[in-house]
């Protein structure tokens, strides 16, 4: 009987993944990760840890699997919070979630795993994993979306390779959450009417300004407002990517407290009234302490035609399909959890890849994953510059 280790979270999703690898004849053991201790910065009741440890609890009782519970939290800090402190401090929009599954989940978690003896590690994501064998007699794995089409969460997964592929299997990514909430119900488990959780992985929904201010201290500085007619927008959206404009090239409008604290294409938390249509944070400039606004949502400065991920930075889920310098090819394309798939070109360059949309896309932000898939597989992902 090969043996699995399942990351009980507290939420029906994976409290049904432990069920059906149970169904399945695996020995099944529930392990809860414990993430972070500091709910001062936490939204009350949106995910506690507390009441989370104890329906994963009252889930492995139910099934009678073996369940402990792992500390993490040193490490999620130094790999996780310290990372987007870092990000943020820059001006870039990280993404925690992505990036705790790629180092938390599926290597901290997966290692403790393979100390207790277990083949898997497995987990309630809404994605699937198929494996072919290659011309070479190699196993190649493939991430897969998720059959439901409103909670594919294979994005979030798009910093995993392929060893770590190997080791993991996720129960309900061929079901649908309807279908997941009534074998919790059928089977008379505490998480079957469970909202899920929202925010950051494992803290939850937090008060981003009140956590960024524990490292990130208030600095005002201005909004400077850039005007839908101004004069660079004749050009090329390729020639003037990254940084657009200097405070010369519109008006102050207002103060903020923190360059640091607004990614691009946000609206909430300006404070600057007087207009027809909502404002939106064209950029950002955290060594000026500036942010650039514009008004409406269809103002071009919100709009890009392509990106660029530096070559450090992009990742082949399929190695045996990464583009050599020179080479190009067209895929579907996202910048962000359940936004529609694009079609984008793909470039391979020697200082990474360039990305060129079909169509301009909104609120591109530097920090954030790109993903591209073909068909209703992910190949790869990487940040955006």
């Amino acid at each position: 009987m090969q043996r699995v280790v399942v990351g009980l979270s507290g939420g029906v999703d994976s409290s049904v993944a432990a069920y059906l690898l149970q169904e399945q004849g695996y020995e099944v053991i529930g392990v809860f990760m414990k993430n972070w201790h500091d709910t001062s910065v936490t939204i009350s009741d949106d995910c506690p840890w507390e009441e989370d440890s104890k329906d994963a609890l009252l889930v492995a009782e139910k099934l009678g699997i073996p369940f402990h519970t792992i500390d993490l939290s040193e490490q999620y800090h130094h790999r996780i919070v310290d990372y987007m402190f870092k990000e943020y401090e820059a001006g870039r929009t990280p993404n925690p979630d992505v990036l705790c599954n790629r180092e938390i989940k599926f290597d901290i978690f997966l290692e403790h795993a393979l100390a207790l003896g277990a083949e898997y590690v497995a987990t309630g994501h809404y994605c699937r994993k198929d494996s072919f064998i290659d011309k070479d007699g190699k196993e190649v794995h493939r991430l897969l979306a998720g059959k439901d089409p409103n909670k594919d969460q294979s994005y979030f997964l798009c910093q995993v390779n392929q060893e770590q592929l190997s080791k993991a299997l996720f129960p309900i990514g061929e079901l649908l959450k309807p279908e997941v909430r009534e074998i919790a119900k059928e089977n008379n488990l505490v998480t079957a009417e469970k909202k899920d959780s929202q925010g950051l992985c494992f803290i939850g929904k937090v008060k981003l300004p009140d956590f960024l201010k524990q490292q990130l201290k208030e600095k005002e500085g201005n909004v400077v407002e850039v005007d839908s007619a101004w004069e660079g927008y004749s050009r090329s959206k390729e020639e003037i990517e990254g940084d657009l404009y200097t405070e010369s090239d519109g008006k102050v409008i207002g103060t903020h407290n923190g360059a640091h604290y607004y990614t691009i294409g946000q609206r909430k938390g300006l404070n600057i009234g007087g207009y027809t249509d909502p404002l939106f944070v064209l950029q950002t400039n955290t060594q000026t302490n500036t942010i650039y606004v514009g008004e409406g949502d269809d103002h071009p400065g919100l709009y890009r035609k392509g990106l660029h991920i530096n070559k450090d930075d992009v990742h082949w889920v399929r190695e045996d399909l990464g583009l050599k310098p020179g080479e190009e090819k067209s895929y579907d394309l996202r910048i962000r959890y359940r936004q529609p798939l694009f079609r984008a070109l793909l470039r391979s360059t020697d200082t990474g890849l360039d990305i060129i949309f079909d169509e301009p896309q909104k609120a591109v932000a530097p920090g954030q994953f790109a993903a591209w898939y073909q068909d209703d597989e992910l190949i790869g992902s990487g940040v955006i510059a």
